[in-house]
């Protein structure tokens, strides 16, 4: 009786198992406040252990990429299996914090099994849902947004409680997340899997126009949208003391901030059913480069103006993904969606890594100013895009 009622509301299922397991994702920064103050961490450590996440990603896309993992299983069990590690990883990093060297390790092991949470994710939204696939693939992208959200949240509400408590926390809704999809298994509307493949099968959709101009697009959108993540607490920090205001408000603001991309994402995705996801990309994509560019101009604003201007780059910065992701699915070779999408987020959170660590390690000598090294994000994502949206004048035509 449980799997037939589950399957009747598939993408609720995967959008709950996408929020629950991406919550490992972000655990550390949600008490890094903590960290610091009980364990000595620096903005310079907490940006390694993000960075350590990222590097696991990419090495689990790539690996599941080479191997064909995702083409070649059902992905909901990959999905639960990797669920189930990534608790016992987030959890372990409890008893090793002090260490550096067996956390790094943790958090690397954690950002291996989110490489099969994320991609995977996205290929049972496509299996179960393949009509409007941008306004699927923008509730998806959206739990991830509170899923990066949700240990912000699980720190403030745990306020006076040890450090460990959001952690674990974020473990058992892991588990959740990988029980629900497990019920739920694949969905119909997928190929069946046509064997053993190679890197470059992931690679194939490089030879179309259309797939390059998106995957670049894409790739300048990762560079801004991690770092951004990243610096969220810095930023609300810095305006939260401007303010007078108790530190305790640090962990709500900086869950509303990144939570409101969850808003732009939805929002985005029924922009999309008529005005096609290309139109939604590139204007989501310039609207947050543009705030970019004026952030650190504007730091003579009051504190409030500010934390509202933040909010306004968190609904926007992420609006963008979900259809990237919908137009890379619909020019991918269709028995390959899995292993090309793999290889797209393995490039586009390999980006991620050198935004994140510039910007962490300067943020101590420029403060809001670092925030000009992510417009080359936003501005190179744009100028690939200019071509297709030349010969693709007309909305609507990537709706699905």
């Amino acid at each position: 009786m449980v799997t037939p009622l589950i399957r009747r509301y598939p993408l609720l299922i995967i959008v709950l198992a996408q929020l629950f397991g991406t919550s490992l994702w972000f655990s550390v920064n949600g008490v890094g406040l903590s960290l610091s103050r009980d364990l000595g961490f620096t903005e310079a450590d907490l940006g390694r252990l993000t960075l350590t996440v990222q590097a696991g990603f990419i090495a689990g896309t790539l690996f599941i990429a080479t191997t064909g993992l995702a083409d070649r299983f059902r992905a909901s069990r990959i999905f639960a299996a990797s669920c189930l590690a990534g608790a016992l990883a987030n959890a372990g990093f409890v008893l090793v914090a002090d260490q550096m060297t067996l956390a790094i390790t943790l958090r690397l092991l954690t950002g291996l099994c989110l490489a099969g949470i994320y991609p995977l994710g996205m290929k049972l939204v496509i299996g179960w849902t393949p009509r409007h696939t941008g306004a699927a693939l923008a509730w998806l992208v959206g739990m991830l947004t509170l899923g990066t959200a949700l240990p912000h949240l699980l720190r403030g509400s745990t306020l006076g409680l040890p450090w460990e408590w959001p952690l674990l926390g974020a473990s058992l809704l892991a588990l959740a997340g990988g029980a629900l999809v497990l019920f739920l298994g694949d969905g119909p509307h997928l190929p069946p899997s046509s064997g053993r493949a190679r890197l470059l099968d992931g690679l194939a959709a490089l030879r179309e126009r259309r797939f390059r101009a998106v995957a670049g697009g894409y790739f300048g959108h990762c560079w801004e949208l991690y770092a951004l993540w990243t610096l969220t607490p810095f930023l609300v920090a810095r305006e939260v003391a401007r303010l007078g205001a108790q530190q305790a408000w640090i962990p709500w603001l900086s869950f509303g901030v990144i939570a409101l991309g969850f808003l732009g994402c939805v929002g985005g995705g029924g922009l999309s059913r008529r005005l096609g996801s290309l139109w939604v990309a590139r204007r989501a994509l310039a609207a947050s480069g543009l705030i970019c560019l004026a952030y650190p101009l504007l730091t003579w604003l009051p504190p409030g103006l500010l934390l509202g201007l933040l909010a306004l780059w968190g609904l926007t910065v992420i609006a963008d993904s979900p259809q990237f992701s919908a137009l890379a699915a619909a020019s991918a070779p269709r028995e390959r969606v899995g292993s090309t999408l793999a290889v797209m987020n393995a490039v586009g959170f390999a980006l991620t890594i050198p935004a994140i660590s510039l910007t962490t390690t300067l943020w101590e000598f420029q403060g809001t100013w670092v925030l000009w090294w992510l417009l080359p994000g936003p501005l190179l994502g744009l100028w690939v895009l200019r071509p297709l949206a030349l010969h693709d004048p007309t909305p609507g035509i990537a709706k699905r």
